[in-house]
């Protein structure tokens, strides 16, 4: 999967290598690094291995951390569908045997105590459940929409909770691309959006994020992947503006500090395999760094068109990022060949 200094070096030649690994250098012992400007990374290779007897995984859709620094991710293996690392990759904890669709994972404070949202995609469902894995409540189909008939329209990718308030946010990305707003408990508020062209719509709303970098001014950040965007709304649902990503299926948002984060699972179009990369914004909502991708480059305000450039084979499809208290990042994987997750250790 990885290729070293000596060996890239020897089927490219020097030359040829530096001209094709404009985001790629080689540190101490040939260390893999890739990454621009920054935010530059160290690939950790064999992190968080395991063995795929005893604890397999599928799909791995997301990670998150919770306040003890555990790395909780969610795959849609129903042998065990959470599997809970520390940084070190060791396996600490493993549970979950009824989530076939385990999807969307959101990790939120309620006093004291966190829990977890669940979006099972094969369930139609979001579950809520603590983090030993009981269950708390679940949101079913939105039929108080008056948009969902039967609960197989209705298959949710990703959740965001308001820490102001509780309100749950619930996207249905691969189904009829609503916005869904419940209140703590999970009663329903409004929706929006829906498929389609217009700016308050989405062709694949596939995650949410409350954006509290502005306390004073909080907002949404949304996902529209298929048009390669996320779209910033009020609280409310009002559409605000759109964070233009040219050639880059992103995935669900993530914010670090001040800092904007998001998986590509594919660049380009849907014949580019294998194609994901890695896409970091700052508090402008401007590209610094791209891992795994070419670099990002702005001409007149406007980001070029972006691509994979990962001659290393770091990638396959990125499907989310957490970023843990020390900046590393965590790269779950979807559709990649039933890989473990990748380590990116800030440099």
């Amino acid at each position: 999967m990885y290729l070293d200094r000596r060996n890239f070096l020897k089927i490219a030649g020097v030359s040829s290598a530096l001209q094709m690994m404009p985001g790629l250098s080689f540190g101490q012992k040939d260390e893999i690094i890739i990454g621009h400007n920054t935010h530059k990374y160290k690939v950790m290779v064999g992190w968080g291995v395991l063995d795929a007897q005893k604890t397999p995984v599928n799909d791995c859709h997301e990670m998150v951390e919770d306040a003890k620094g555990r790395l909780i991710m969610c795959t849609n293996e129903t042998k065990n569908n959470i599997l809970i690392y520390d940084k070190s990759g060791k396996l600490l904890e493993t549970w979950g045997n009824s989530y076939p669709g385990a999807h969307g994972l959101t990790i939120f404070n309620e006093g004291e105590k966190q829990y977890l949202l669940l979006c099972d995609n094969s369930r139609n469902q979001v579950i809520k459940t603590d983090l030993k894995g009981n269950e708390i409540f679940k949101i079913e189909y939105p039929k108080e929409t008056g948009e969902y008939q039967y609960p197989s329209q209705f298959v949710p990718t990703e959740s965001a909770v308001n820490p102001l308030n509780g309100d749950i946010y619930v996207v249905d990305g691969y189904g009829k691309n609503f916005v869904m707003q419940y209140d703590a408990k999970g009663k329903y508020i409004r929706h929006w959006g829906g498929n389609g062209t217009e700016s308050g719509q989405f062709k694949c709303n596939h995650g949410v994020i409350v954006d509290m970098r502005k306390p004073e001014n909080p907002t949404l950040i949304i996902t529209s992947r298929q048009q390669n965007c996320w779209k910033r709304f009020t609280l409310d649902g009002k559409y605000l503006s759109t964070i233009e990503l040219p050639g880059s299926f992103i995935c669900r948002p993530v914010i670090k500090n001040q800092n904007l984060f998001g998986a590509v699972f594919r660049s380009t179009s849907e014949d580019y395999p294998n194609s994901g990369y890695i896409q970091i914004l700052d508090a402008n909502d401007k590209v610094v760094s791209s891992p795994g991708a070419s670099e990002p480059i702005y001409i007149n305000g406007k980001l070029q068109e972006q691509r994979k450039s990962d001659p290393a084979k770091v990638f396959m499809h990125p499907h989310d990022v957490c970023i843990d208290s020390d900046d590393s990042i965590y790269i779950p994987q979807w559709a990649s060949k039933k890989t473990y997750p990748v380590k990116l250790e800030r440099v």
